[in-house]
């Protein structure tokens, strides 16, 4: 069996930092491994003027590292789950989630005023619509105002007064070392959090079985089977980065609950439901959570902000 190992990555500080974890781990468990991680420039990396949901959404920053893979190039690859499209590419499969960091999001403002307390015009940078949504849907007097680039970026745009608060992945956050700069710590019941956001997602080739026999110990069963459940809802609802969706799923004593979302862009258009049920069914409740909301208005909301895209 060789020794060696290939660890596809896009080259961000927080990318770097989640693959060189997932290196540490597998060298706990399989010290002779010889690993190299390999740094992928994406597309999503290389466009930085431009919100996501105007150049194609989620695969912008993966398309890059699966061609590798499939190439053979590398042998794994290292993503944020809430980066990885539903649907993925013949031949390659997502074969362990790792245990979920905190996912929520965090306020971080200028003044270390929390969310509720920002005044009236408040400059909020985010490129999330889901985010967008959910924050003008209690606050529709703020400016949303488009936010890319690393998390040390916008922590420096934040601090030379360009935006009064922005809001960002907890997990990335606390995986830098930035939790002195979070003033608040916003609660799913404010703002669900994106599908898969806090989990790490291996990616292999499928027929891949000396990598799969090594790295198959990452597999984290609750955080698998919650992260299952929120992309089967947003697998139903064809969603990406371009429409507000948004999904949490906990699991408690074999019960998953799960939360769900669709939103207009401006958050005047809102759906939230909610269901429970064993994990077993993980699947299934993340499809039905996304029927329930189709039937619920959710269709027509989808529809406005497709047909607002194309034209």
């Amino acid at each position: 069996m060789s020794q060696q190992l290939r660890i596809g990555t896009r080259a961000s500080q927080l990318a770097l930092w989640q693959a060189n974890w997932i290196k540490e781990q597998l060298i706990k468990r399989h010290p002779d491994l010889d690993i190299e991680i390999v740094r992928i420039k994406t597309t999503g990396d290389k466009i930085l003027d431009v919100p996501l949901a105007k150049v194609g959404g989620k695969g912008l920053f993966v398309k890059e590292i699966e061609s590798a893979l499939l190439e053979g190039s590398i042998d794994l690859a290292v993503h944020s789950m809430k980066d990885v499209p539903t649907a993925l590419p013949d031949g390659l499969a997502i074969v362990a989630v790792s245990e979920r960091e905190d996912p929520r999001d965090a306020l971080l403002s200028r003044e270390r005023v929390p969310l509720s307390d920002l005044p009236k015009g408040g400059r909020i940078g985010t490129s999330s619509l889901r985010r967008q949504a959910q924050i003008l849907h209690r606050r529709p007097d703020f400016s949303l105002e488009p936010l890319r680039g690393n998390i040390n970026t916008r922590l420096r745009k934040l601090k030379e007064g360009r935006y009064d608060a922005i809001v960002l992945a907890l997990a990335g956050v606390k995986r830098l070392g930035w939790n002195d700069e979070v003033t608040e710590v916003i609660e799913p019941d404010i703002m669900l959090p994106a599908i898969g956001q806090g989990a790490l997602g291996i990616e292999a080739r499928a027929d891949d079985r000396v990598t799969l026999e090594r790295i198959g110990f990452l597999d984290h069963p609750e955080t698998s089977v919650c992260v299952a459940a929120e992309r089967a809802f947003l697998r139903r609802l064809e969603g990406g980065c371009q429409v507000p969706i948004a999904a949490h799923a906990t699991v408690s004593d074999g019960v998953i609950s799960l939360a769900g979302l669709v939103a207009s862009v401006d958050g005047a258009k809102f759906i939230l439901r909610k269901t429970s049920g064993p994990s077993s069914g993980a699947d299934e409740m993340g499809r039905s959570l996304a029927e329930q909301i189709l039937d619920s208005g959710g269709r027509e909301i989808l529809e406005e902000v497709y047909c607002a895209e194309i034209e």
